[in-house]
């Protein structure tokens, strides 16, 4: 628990489970720990609660909206939290299986944004395909997109692509050393 305070910042026990986080949340009926119930997990400070925590998919579907902060009388930044228990969760290798395509999907987006410098619809989605497999997902709407100029066959690239690699390869580095 202490060192999820020194990581993040945010103080857990100061929750005291009034669950306005959890009535503002979008994606609570979805999850299987909503954002009350998984700070009250995270208060007990039990390392199988904590290990429950990082293998559930209540992480993976946090949309970092920040409703739950914004409604939180103590303004505790769950968003923060769901950030380092995803980077956690797969560290210790303890990923929801469903939470995989939402990784796949997350990894596609960076390397678009990597790569151009901007987001490649096109790349974005040839990527995700590729890494889930679902290679004919969503194939009816392409034509229509591509048609309407939604979908562009080559990327737009930004004209300093060296400094937007040298980021990636910083911030890389950074969660590297934070992870020693």
């Amino acid at each position: 628990m202490s060192e999820l305070q020194s990581h993040t910042g945010v103080g857990i026990m100061r929750c005291y489970q009034c669950g306005k986080c959890t009535a503002g949340c979008v994606l609570a009926p979805d999850m299987n720990f909503p954002p009350s119930y998984l700070m009250r997990l995270l208060q007990t400070g039990t390392k199988e609660n904590y290990e429950k925590i990082l293998s559930s998919n209540s992480i993976w579907l946090c949309l970092n909206c920040e409703n739950c902060l914004g409604r939180c009388p103590m303004e505790i930044d769950i968003p923060k939290l769901m950030d380092y228990l995803r980077t956690q969760s797969i560290k210790t290798q303890k990923i929801h299986p469903d939470a995989r395509p939402i990784i796949s999907f997350h990894q596609s987006f960076l390397d678009s944004i990597k790569y151009t410098g901007r987001l490649y619809e096109m790349g974005l989605i040839a990527a995700f395909k590729a890494r889930t497999f679902r290679l004919t997902q969503d194939m009816n709407i392409a034509p229509a997109m591509y048609l309407k100029g939604k979908l562009h066959l080559l990327p737009e690239k930004i004209k300093d692509r060296r400094s937007m690699k040298r980021i990636f390869a910083q911030t890389i580095e950074n969660t590297k050393k934070e992870n020693q």
